[in-house]
């Protein structure tokens, strides 16, 4: 199945069938969603994969549309930092540092830049950014998915402050931004039947 097959047989379930996801394929999704384009590369989220189906049960009461959540294989939940500690950038240089075995010093022009577009934010900006941040890897996600023939429903209507409660997120320094449940559509949803409806060509591309 090619990229424009797996999209075009992608749609967002309201009911899985209870079936697990092998491990080796989760990893592959996950790690298209770390792999994720960052700006600047400072990944300003954290993901967490819901797999048991005890916290599943927990979490069901946050959610408008609970089906998903009862039904799917595992629950992502994407987190987005309110704010960028100084902390945070230091631990980010390190990691560079480690990895491409390059002194941490060499990376100092790098590190002001960074500095600088951090200090000129508030902290709302600082939000939106992240926010923004942990959409690419909700696409991310959905795109490896729908890859490796699993199914996905994207879902943001839950009740924040229930899920930041069930799962102790500190509300001051980081929020629920989205979440994806992942699984295999069950034969009961009939929304698996229905035509794709998008915009025509004409009205959703201007060659300029």
């Amino acid at each position: 199945m090619n990229y424009l097959e797996a999209l075009s047989r992608r749609y967002s379930v309201k009911k899985f069938n209870h079936a697990i996801i092998p491990q080796d394929t989760l990893h592959n999704i996950l790690e298209s969603g770390k792999l994720s384009a960052s700006s600047l590369g400072l990944q300003p989220y954290k993901v967490l994969v819901v797999e048991s189906q005890e916290m599943k049960q927990k979490l069901i009461p946050a959610f408008y549309n609970p089906s998903q959540i009862s039904t799917c294989s595992h629950l992502i939940i994407i987190i987005s930092k309110r704010t960028i500690e100084e902390s945070y950038i230091h631990g980010y240089f390190n990691h560079i540092s480690e990895v491409r075995e390059t002194p941490v010093e060499k990376l100092d022009l790098f590190r002001k830049s960074i500095n600088q577009h951090i200090t000129q934010k508030t902290q709302d900006e600082i939000f939106n950014w992240a926010e923004k941040q942990s959409y690419i890897v909700l696409a991310n996600l959905m795109y490896a998915a729908a890859i490796e023939n699993i199914d996905s429903c994207p879902m943001e209507g839950f009740r924040q402050e229930l899920i930041e409660e069930i799962l102790n997120i500190n509300p001051e320094t980081e929020k629920v931004t989205v979440t994806l449940a992942l699984g295999y559509r069950s034969e009961e949803d009939h929304f698996q039947h229905m035509k794709k409806v998008r915009k025509p060509n004409e009205k959703l591309f201007k060659f300029i």
